[in-house]
């Protein structure tokens, strides 16, 4: 089962790269809130947040960072436990590694981003280890996001109470690639994996018991 705990191991690494490539690109090429189009369903749009996936905001940003620290910790303990059980498919394993690292992409913004980048205003772009030192302490640094997919819009009909006259924009958060492995991860393991959501204790009782 070695080869599965190392597939596992790359695809964490590999996202991570991806994520953390591509938002160290958008930091220092683009200012904050500069929007450009690609396809008019797909844009590269520079927001930060100091919440969740999505730009969502939740509680203290300092809690927040610890807690991601926490359920990342407990991730690769769990999957690095389960890796040898020959009754874990290894897609739950691929589920588990990509949230994961999506967790864990949006943890580097939050600890070392506020020390290693300066926030200048727009239209300027921010520097990398700046000399007069980074925009805020170490774990309250913000989530940079940039994937904006606003693939279609309209205007509701004017009969409709409460939404009528109001235009409806789909899909209109702004994510990242930490975001969307979070995302996919998640939606994979409830839609096909959902059974193997147990203890590593669990698991292995449930493959003795098979075995038998």
């Amino acid at each position: 089962m070695r080869s599965r705990g190392f597939l596992a191991a790359c695809i964490i690494a590999i996202v991570l790269i991806l994520d953390q490539a591509l938002k160290i690109w958008i930091k220092t090429h683009f200012y904050l809130g500069e929007d450009i189009e690609i396809l008019s369903w797909f844009h590269l749009l520079f927001i930060e947040n100091n919440g969740m996936a999505f730009g969502m905001t939740i509680g203290s940003k300092l809690l927040l960072t610890l807690f991601r620290i926490v359920a990342v910790s407990f991730l690769v303990w769990y999957i690095v436990r389960i890796c040898r059980l020959r009754t874990v498919p290894t897609g739950y394993l691929v589920c588990l590694a990509l949230i994961t690292a999506g967790a864990a992409g949006n943890i580097f913004d939050c600890v070392f981003y506020g020390v290693i980048f300066n926030n200048p205003m727009p239209p300027q772009t921010a520097t990398l280890f700046p000399v007069a030192g980074g925009y805020a302490p170490w774990l309250m640094g913000r989530v940079v996001d940039m994937l904006y997919f606003p693939l279609f819009s309209f205007t509701w009909p004017e009969w409709i109470p409460w939404l009528g006259g109001g235009e409806f924009l789909f899909f209109n958060p702004v994510f990242n690639l930490a975001d969307a492995a979070i995302s996919v991860g998640i939606f994979i393991l409830i839609l096909f994996y959902h059974n193997y959501i147990q203890s590593p204790k669990a698991l292995e009782q449930h493959g003795s018991i098979t075995a038998e």
